[in-house]
C-alpha cells in the first residue's frame, strides 16, 4: 500500500531583491532604476515524482538548497504545491527543524498540549503520554520554562519526543539526529527502529549518511530540486558520496525550462 504518493511535484519561491519596506524606498526605486525592487523566481523542486510504501523508511539526502525540507513541508501541508500533487494516507506527525510548530511565549508543556490538539488530538489522549513525552526529552526539571528560554538543542530533544509519542502513522523528520549529543542521537536512533518495528512510515532528511544507510530501507537523492536517484539506501548514499566533492556551487541555481521566470 502506498502511503505517500508525489506526482510531478513543482513548488517556487519568490525571492525580493532591494526589498521595498516604505513609500520613501517605492518612490526612490521610480526615480533610479538602479533602486527599484527585483523579483527573482527560485524553483525549489522541479518535476518531482515519488511514492514511499507504508511501512518503509525513505531517506531524503543531497546538498543544501537541494529541496529536501521543501518536499518535507509539501508532505506535512505545511506548504502548497505550484503545481502536482502530493497525496499523503494516514495521520503525519511532523519534526521539521528546530523550533517549528513550538509558541516560543508558551512552556514546553503547553506546547506539548498545543501540538497534541493540532494533530487532532484531545486533552485525554495527550495526558497518557504526557510523562512519557517528558522523560524522553530529560525535560522534568525544565518543562515548565517558556520554549524561547530552550536551547537547540532542547528544543530538538522536546520536538522529536513530542512527534515520536503521538503514535503517528506517518513521520517526517528534519535533521534530528546530527541535532544534539550523542546520547541523544543513540536515542533517536532506537526509537526510530522501534517505529520501524512497528510498521509505521518514515521519512527522514539528514546529512548523517552513515544514519540514512543504516536506518532506512531506501534512499532519494535530491539534486537542484529533481530526483537524481532512489534506490537501496546503501547504494544511493555510495552514489551522492562519489558524486559530492563534484558538485557546483550553485547547487539552487533555476533550472533551465522550468515554468515561470524572471519577474
Amino acid at each position: 500500500m502506498i502511503a505517500i504518493a508525489i506526482e510531478s511535484l513543482w513548488k517556487r519561491f519568490i525571492v525580493r531583491h532591494n526589498r521595498m519596506e516604505t513609500l520613501k524606498d517605492r518612490v526612490v526605486g521610480v526615480l533610479d532604476h538602479r533602486r527599484r525592487e527585483r523579483r527573482e523566481t527560485f524553483w525549489a523542486l522541479r518535476d518531482v515524482t515519488l511514492s514511499v510504501e507504508s511501512g518503509e523508511t525513505l531517506g531524503l539526502i543531497g546538498p543544501n538548497g537541494s529541496g529536501k525540507s521543501t518536499l518535507l513541508r509539501l508532505i506535512a501541508r505545511t506548504l502548497t504545491p505550484t503545481r502536482g500533487r502530493v497525496e499523503v494516507r494516514g495521520r503525519v506527525s511532523p519534526m521539521l527543524e528546530i523550533g517549528v510548530g513550538f509558541h516560543p511565549e508558551l512552556t514546553g508543556q503547553e506546547n506539548i498540549y498545543l501540538n497534541g490538539s493540532l494533530l487532532g488530538l484531545s486533552r485525554r489522549e495527550v495526558d497518557r503520554m504526557y510523562r512519557l513525552i517528558v522523560e524522553f526529552a530529560e525535560l522534568e526539571d525544565f518543562i515548565d520554562v517558556p520554549v524561547k528560554h530552550y536551547s537547540g538543542g532542547t528544543q530538538a530533544r522536546l520536538g522529536f519526543s513530542i512527534a515520536a509519542h503521538l503514535d503517528p502513522d506517518i513521520l517526517l523528520i528534519d535533521e534530528v539526529l546530527s541535532v544534539g549529543d550523542e546520547a541523544f542521537q543513540r536515542k533517536c536512533q532506537e526509537r526510530l527502529q522501534q517505529f520501524r518495528a512497528r510498521g509505521k512510515t518514515i521519512l527522514i532528511v539528514s546529512h548523517n549518511l552513515r544514519a540514512v544507510a543504516a536506518l532506512c530501507d531506501r534512499a532519494c537523492l535530491l539534486l537542484r530540486g529533481r530526483v537524481a536517484g532512489v534506490g537501496r539506501a546503501d547504494s544511493v548514499v555510495a552514489r551522492y558520496q562519489e558524486i559530492a566533492s563534484g558538485l557546483p556551487l550553485d547547487v539552487a541555481a533555476p533550472a533551465p525550462g522550468a515554468p515561470g521566470g524572471l519577474g
